[in-house]
C-alpha cells in the first residue's frame, strides 16, 4: 500500500508541474502579441509587385461602382463586387453618409468581354488605391484587368486591404496609397476534393470553392468516383448511382452544373476524375460485368468491349457538365490480379498476347482516345508515366503524387506536369508542418526555362478517407493557403524579407481572415494539421 500511494502521489505531482507549466506556456502566449506587426505586408498571397504609403483611408459603406471597358456588363464582376461587399462591411458601422468618406467609389476597367473561362486565362490585374494630390479631391479606388477573371483576383485583394476599426467603426484602407501589379506565377493552382470516401454535401463544397477564392486557387479537382462509392448521376447508364452508399448521398446532373457555374462565377474551374482501369469496384453495383467476376471486382474487365461502352458514356455525359479542357482519368494503384486470376480475362490476354501489364497500358491508352475524342486533355497519375511513357498521348499531363523528381522526369520527355508530391501536398497527412507545405516548389530541379514552362503548376490533395462535412474544412485550411501562395507569389514570397517568422505571422492573419469569413480554419502550428486549440490565446498566435 505504502509503495502504491508513493506512485500515486508522485503521478499527481508530475500531473501538477505538466498543468502549472501548461498555464504558464498559455499565460507568456497571451502576452506575446497584443498588436499585429504594422510593418508586414498583410496580403495573402502576396502579390507580384506592390508599393505603399503611410496614410489611412476610410470607406463609404455606400461604396459604388463603376465598370468599364469591354468587359464592362459583366456579371461576373458586378456578384463579385456584391459579395465583398458584403464582407467588407459585414459589422454594423455608422449610418452611411453620416462621415466624410475618403473612397467612395470602386472604378473598374475589364478590357475583354470573353468570360470563357479555360487553363491560362489571364487573371493579372492592377490595383490602385489613393486621394488625388489635387486638392485632396477623392480618386478612390480603381481596378484595371484584361479578363473578369483577373478582375476578381482583384477584388479579393481590394477586400483584404479594407480593415474594419472597432473604435471609429469605419472600415479603413490603411498604408495607402496602394499600387498593385498582380499576375499568378501558376496557370494551374488545385484543390482535390474527394467525395466518394466520404460524401460531402453541395453545400460544403461550395463552402471549399468560396474559400478557395479567398487563396486564389483556381482549379478544383474533383474526384468524385472511387471504389467505395459512385455518387454521381449518368444518364446513359443510370444504374451506375446504384454503387453510392445510400440513395440520400447522390449528385444529380443538375447538382454538378449548380457546381460548375457557382465555381465560374468564383474564376474557379472544376476537373472531374473518373479514375480508372483501377479504383472502380462501385461501378459493378449497378452493372456487374463491368467486374472480371463477382468475386474479383477491379480493375475494370478489360477483355469487354462493354467496359468501354460504359467509359464513352460516361465522358460524352460528363462533357455537357464540365467545359474544363482538362479531364482526369486516373491510372494508379492498378493491381492486375483479378485479370490473370479470372479464366475468361485469361484467355483474352492469351488470345491478344498480352501480359497484365501490357493490358493496363492498353486500358489507359484507350481511355485517353475516348477522352480525345471528346475535346479533352487528358491527365493521368504518375504511374503511366512510369511504366510506359513513350506511349501515352503526347497531349498527357503527367500529375505527380508518389514523390519528389517526378516533374523533372516528366518534362524532359516534353510532357506537361502537375505537381502533387504527398510527402508536402496531401493535406490528409496530418502530420506535415505548414512551412514543409509552404517551402515545397514545383519546380524544384527544373533550371531549363522551357521546361519550367511545361510545369502547369501544382495542387494539394484533401483526400477522403477520414474527412466529412464535419472536419473537411480545418483539414484543408490553412495548409492548403502555404500553397496556394507558392503558387501565385513564385519566389519573391521566400525572399530575405519574408523570413519563416514573418510568413507564420502572415498566415496566422490569414488564417484568423478566414475563420471571420466563416471558414473553420485549424490553428497554424498544431502539429496534428486539424487539432483544435491546446488553450487559450489569441487567433493570431496558436
Amino acid at each position: 500500500m505504502r509503495s502504491l500511494e508513493m506512485t500515486i502521489l508522485s503521478s499527481f505531482h508530475t500531473l501538477f508541474i505538466f498543468f502549472l507549466f501548461f498555464a504558464l506556456v498559455n499565460s507568456r502566449k497571451l502576452k506575446l502579441r497584443t498588436e499585429l506587426d504594422e510593418s508586414l505586408t498583410y496580403l495573402w498571397p502576396l502579390p507580384s509587385e506592390f508599393t505603399s504609403g503611410n496614410d489611412t483611408l476610410t470607406v463609404d459603406p455606400n461604396l459604388s461602382l463603376s465598370v468599364s471597358g469591354n468587359g464592362g456588363g459583366s456579371v461576373i464582376v458586378k456578384e463579385a463586387f456584391e459579395r465583398y461587399k458584403h464582407i467588407i462591411f459585414k459589422h454594423g458601422s455608422k449610418v452611411a453618409g453620416s462621415g466624410d468618406y475618403d473612397i467612395k467609389q470602386l472604378s473598374v476597367t475589364v478590357h475583354s468581354d470573353n468570360e470563357e473561362l479555360q487553363l491560362g486565362v489571364d487573371e493579372s490585374y492592377t490595383l490602385l488605391v489613393a486621394k488625388s494630390n489635387e486638392r485632396s479631391i477623392v480618386q478612390g479606388i480603381s481596378i484595371e484587368a484584361n479578363s473578369v477573371y483577373g478582375a476578381v483576383r482583384a477584388l479579393e485583394t481590394m477586400s483584404q486591404l479594407c480593415v474594419f476599426d472597432y473604435v471609429t467603426k469605419d472600415v479603413q484602407v490603411q498604408n495607402a496609397p496602394w499600387l498593385i501589379n498582380d499576375k499568378p506565377r501558376f496557370k494551374y493552382r488545385g484543390l482535390l476534393l474527394d467525395t466518394s470516401r466520404h460524401y460531402l454535401p453541395i453545400e460544403i463544397i461550395k463552402q471549399v470553392i468560396e474559400s478557395m477564392s479567398y487563396a486564389k486557387l483556381n482549379v478544383l479537382h474533383w474526384h468524385i468516383i472511387d471504389e467505395e462509392s459512385f455518387p454521381i448521376e449518368v444518364p446513359t447508364y443510370p444504374n451506375l448511382w446504384k454503387g453510392a452508399y445510400t440513395k440520400m448521398e447522390r449528385y444529380t446532373v443538375e447538382d454538378a452544373y449548380d457546381i460548375v457555374n457557382f465555381a465560374k462565377m468564383r474564376g474557379i474551374n472544376i476537373m472531374a476524375e473518373v479514375d480508372v482501369p483501377g479504383h472502380a469496384e462501385s461501378w459493378g453495383k449497378g452493372y456487374p460485368d463491368l467486374w472480371p467476376s463477382p468475386n474479383c471486382t477491379e480493375p475494370l474487365d478489360v477483355s469487354k468491349n462493354f467496359t468501354f461502352d460504359v467509359i464513352s458514356g460516361i465522358l460524352s455525359d460528363m462533357r455537357k457538365i464540365f467545359p474544363f479542357e482538362l479531364f482526369h482519368l486516373g491510372g494508379d494503384e492498378v493491381n492486375t490480379d483479378c485479370w490473370t486470376s479470372t479464366p475468361h480475362v485469361e484467355q483474352w490476354l492469351e488470345d491478344h498476347n498480352m501480359t497484365a501489364k501490357d493490358a493496363y497500358q492498353y486500358f489507359v491508352l484507350r481511355g485517353q482516345e475516348i477522352a480525345i475524342s471528346q475535346n479533352w486533355t487528358p491527365v493521368n497519375w504518375e504511374e503511366t508515366f512510369n511504366t510506359f511513357a513513350s506511349k501515352l498521348n503526347p497531349r498527357t499531363v503527367v500529375h505527380n503524387w508518389l514523390g519528389p523528381g517526378v516533374c523533372p522526369k516528366v518534362v524532359a520527355k516534353n510532357f506537361r506536369c502537375i505537381y502533387s508530391n504527398q510527402g508536402v501536398w496531401y493535406l490528409d497527412h496530418l502530420d506535415v508542418p505548414w512551412d514543409e507545405v509552404y517551402y515545397a516548389d514545383p519546380l524544384e530541379d527544373i533550371d531549363d526555362p522551357q521546361q519550367q514552362e511545361l510545369v502547369l503548376g501544382g495542387e494539394v490533395c484533401m483526400w477522403g478517407e477520414t474527412a466529412d462535412a464535419s472536419n473537411v474544412q480545418q483539414t484543408i485550411w490553412p495548409r492548403a493557403a502555404a500553397a496556394a501562395e507558392r503558387l501565385w507569389s513564385g519566389p519573391e514570397a521566400t525572399s530575405s524579407k519574408n523570413t519563416s517568422s514573418v510568413v507564420l505571422q502572415r498566415l496566422e492573419y490569414f488564417r484568423c481572415l478566414l475563420t471571420r469569413r466563416g471558414v473553420q480554419a485549424a490553428p497554424v502550428t498544431n502539429f496534428y494539421a486539424r487539432s483544435p486549440p491546446t488553450g487559450p490565446g489569441s487567433c493570431y498566435e496558436q
